[in-house]
């Protein structure tokens, strides 16, 4: 889902992309949903994903987020074949990090923001080389809510006379952490198994900033 306040976020179309791998017909998964609309009158296209979890391994389930990562990737491509310049962000669960095959390699997404048309930049990949993660499991981070753009939202110039982007953030405050025993620091879940723990998430939140001249 995406949520959006119409006061800045004008909706002006919505598609649910089945995600569904050929020769497969038991194979189950979320859709990719497409927005496309204006933000204080800019237009800019939002992908909103979960690709697939890493449930029986992640060599094993590797595949799958493959196939979503080339739904994904046609989809963009779509859109910039009507407008080369098309603004475009995917976002979400992607369950891989950046540097996974999945987003390097298919989605063709790096820190670099000297990009061709056919590549994209992961706002979170700096976050990531420093160690930051959004969620814990067996004592090693990840990083697997990202926001991966296309490269008509750099300005290397810093001229943002369109929306640009600035800086992503990964809101890790310590009242979203577990305080104690042997999970502190991780994130605080809301639950564990069946159990209620009363806490958040078992991921961080990410936010980012688009930002542009004053009209």
């Amino acid at each position: 889902a995406l949520l959006y306040d119409p006061l800045h976020f004008k909706v002006n179309s919505s598609k649910s992309v089945k995600f569904s791998i050929p020769g497969n017909e038991r194979f189950r998964s979320r859709d990719q949903l497409v927005v496309s609309g204006e933000l204080l009158g800019e237009k800019i296209h939002i992908i909103v994903i979960h690709w697939p979890s890493r449930r029986g391994g992640e060599s094993k389930s590797r595949p799958k987020r493959i196939a979503a990562a080339k739904l994904s990737k046609s989809i963009v491509d779509s859109l910039q074949q009507i407008n080369k310049k098309a603004k475009v962000i995917i976002m979400g669960d992607f369950n891989d990090d950046p540097i996974s095959p999945s987003i390097a390699d298919f989605l063709k997404a790096s820190g670099s923001t000297f990009l061709k048309n056919n590549q994209m930049h992961n706002t979170m990949y700096d976050h990531y080389k420093n160690g930051i993660g959004t969620l814990a499991y067996r004592d090693q981070w990840n990083l697997f809510d990202q926001f991966i753009i296309t490269p008509s939202f750099i300005d290397n110039e810093k001229n943002y006379d369109d929306f640009t982007f600035y800086k992503s953030v990964v809101y890790n405050k310590s009242f979203l952490k577990n305080q104690k025993g042997n999970y502190k620091g991780y994130p605080f879940r809301t639950y564990g198994g069946s159990n209620f723990l009363g806490g958040y998430s078992d991921h961080f939140p990410v936010y980012m900033f688009l930002v542009r001249k004053a009209l």
